[in-house]
């Protein structure tokens, strides 16, 4: 019987500032945490897919002074996640990991296709579970780091029309209480925050009217990012705004 070994995870590199890693940065939440974080004086890595709105965050960023790396990564695609791994981790260790990126397709469960299930699935869960596979054994190895889930109030609540989209925020939290239960006393942390309606593109059709910005949620995941204590581990942040 072969036996096939694991690959061993990428280890850092770099010497130079610790980079704060976010998905999805080109719109919404994304956007705005990732110019926060170029505000606060932070080495930012933005990965996702190439595009002008991607670019155009990216030159942002670099415009308010601080360093700043597009990793081109389909989020849906784990050899593309494994890849984007190794470049983030040439940076240095994250300092802080924002697993971000989403994306909703809304219809009735009846006319719902397999396709769509597996893409909302494959971005919402399997992207955030694969990406922080690869990087938390060199945040753990520091003995310092913070992974900040963005859910959503679908992770709690039921939602018509959304039954594929609200299934991968519940297990977001699920994974988050789990992998706390595997990071306890090691110097690294994961929350889950769980924002209601948000007034940006994605939300626009959203059951839950917009009681908050980007930039609003924004200021909590980098909060979770960089200032909380350790001691947050497997919490769930509601920012329901009711």
């Amino acid at each position: 019987m072969e036996v096939r070994l694991a690959p061993e995870p990428p280890t850092a590199r770099s010497a130079g500032p610790r980079p704060v890693v976010v998905t999805g940065a080109s719109r919404g939440i994304g956007r705005a945490t990732a110019l926060l974080a170029a505000r606060r004086g932070e080495r930012v890595a933005l990965v996702g897919r190439e595009s002008d709105a991607m670019h155009e965050v990216t030159d942002e960023c670099r415009r308010l002074g601080t360093e700043v790396t597009f990793v081109a990564c389909d989020l849906a695609d784990t050899q593309q996640i494994d890849a984007a791994a190794e470049r983030i981790v040439d940076l240095g260790t994250p300092k802080a990991l924002i697993n971000n990126a989403a994306i909703i397709e809304r219809a009735p469960l009846t006319a719902l296709s397999l396709d769509s299930f597996r893409r909302q699935l494959d971005t919402n869960l399997v992207a955030p579970v694969w990406l922080t596979r690869a990087l938390v054994a060199s945040m753990v190895a520091a003995r310092h780091g913070r992974i900040v889930n963005v859910g959503s109030i679908s992770g709690v609540l039921g939602t018509a029309h959304q039954v594929a989209y609200n299934a991968s925020k519940w297990a977001l939290i699920g994974f988050t209480k789990s992998l706390a239960r595997e990071l306890t006393d090691s110097g690294v942390s994961v929350v889950t925050v769980l924002p209601g309606g948000v007034a940006t593109d994605m939300t626009r059709e959203s059951p839950f009217p917009p009681r908050m910005s980007a930039d609003d949620v924004a200021r909590v995941l980098l909060y979770y990012a960089l200032d909380a204590s350790v001691a947050h581990n497997g919490a769930n942040i509601e920012m329901f705004a009711d």
